[in-house]
Formats: C-alpha cells, sequence, structure tokens
C-alpha cells in the first residue's frame, strides 16, 4: 500500500508488482521503469547539450560520419546529419534551449519515478498530470511532423498513465 512515510523502499515495491502475478502490476513496473531510464538519458543528454557549442557538434558530427561517407557519399543518414550539423537551423541559443528542455523534463521524470517506486500515494497523480501534458505536447507534434517513433512513444505514455492511474486507485484509501 502506498503512503508518504519515508523509509519505503523501492525495490520492495519493485518485487511486489513483479510478484503478483498480475501481468498488468508487471506492465506498469517495466513501464515506470522505462520512463526512469528515459528521464536518465534526457537528463545526461541536456547536461551534455549545455556544454555544447554549434561548432562542437559540427566537428563531433563530421568526426562520425566520415567513414560512412568515405564507404558511401550518398549514405542518406550520415549526409542528412551532417547537413543539419552545418546547417542555420542549430544555433548555440537552441543547443542551449534544448538543454534545458532536456534537463527540465529529465528531473520530472526522474523525480516522479523515484517517488513512485518508493510508494508514495502524492507522486501518481502528479506522475499522471505530467505524462497527460506530455501525451498534449506529443499529439501536437504529431499533427505538425508525424514520425513513427513520437507515434509510438504517445502510445507508450498513454498506455503508461492508464496503468498509473490503475496503480493509484488500488491503493488509494477506501479502494
Amino acid at each position: 500500500m502506498p503512503t508518504d512515510e519515508p523509509g519505503a523502499a523501492g525495490t520492495s515495491v519493485l518485487r511486489t508488482w513483479f510478484r503478483s502475478g498480475d501481468a498488468t502490476d508487471r506492465a506498469f513496473a517495466v513501464g515506470i521503469m522505462l520512463k526512469g531510464l528515459n528521464g536518465l538519458l534526457e537528463l545526461v543528454g541536456g547536461v551534455i547539450l549545455l556544454f555544447l557549442t554549434r561548432d562542437r557538434v559540427s566537428a563531433l558530427v563530421t568526426a562520425l560520419t566520415s567513414r560512412e561517407l568515405a564507404e558511401d557519399p550518398h549514405d542518406a543518414i550520415a549526409t542528412t546529419l551532417l547537413h543539419l550539423s552545418r546547417s542555420q537551423i542549430l544555433s548555440d541559443a537552441g543547443l542551449r534551449f534544448a538543454g534545458i528542455y532536456l534537463v527540465a523534463h529529465g528531473v520530472v521524470k526522474v523525480v516522479l519515478v523515484v517517488a513512485v517506486l518508493r510508494d508514495r500515494i502524492w507522486a501518481y497523480p502528479w506522475m499522471i498530470a505530467f505524462l497527460v501534458a506530455f501525451i498534449g505536447y506529443q499529439l501536437y507534434r504529431i499533427q505538425v511532423d508525424p514520425t513513427a517513433a513520437l507515434i509510438a512513444l504517445t502510445a507508450f505514455d498513454i498506455v503508461l498513465t492508464w496503468l498509473t492511474y490503475r496503480e493509484w486507485r488500488r491503493h488509494s484509501p477506501g479502494h
């Protein structure tokens, strides 16, 4: 049963979700862990972006794609990455914004995932609220520029929102 008391161990909560025999509990545990990993990656990526400049990104992409372009000068992925890294689309201000955005996004996800794993009842509605906000933004992005990855991420977030709601209701007083 989730509590707001300190000291609840996240590993015992995960063990409970995995041992319950309920497939939706296991799906929730896996989804929460994936969301936490995603948050950590966003946090690390955001911090890295805060220290990069457009010239550094261009140099890095050039170094990473040079071998592939030597073998196949028409490689679509390598030429696209190289073009984007050298275009005016990428700016130092844009990198800063992306870095700050990713750090903020990552911190919110990590804090909420840790709180859910520590069985803090207050974290469930916050997790739902942030997931709904992310879904709303992702749906907007799908309208503007649909990609399979964004559609898959949105579907994942919708399922995770439902699983989080289900878990919250199961542990709420009176249920």
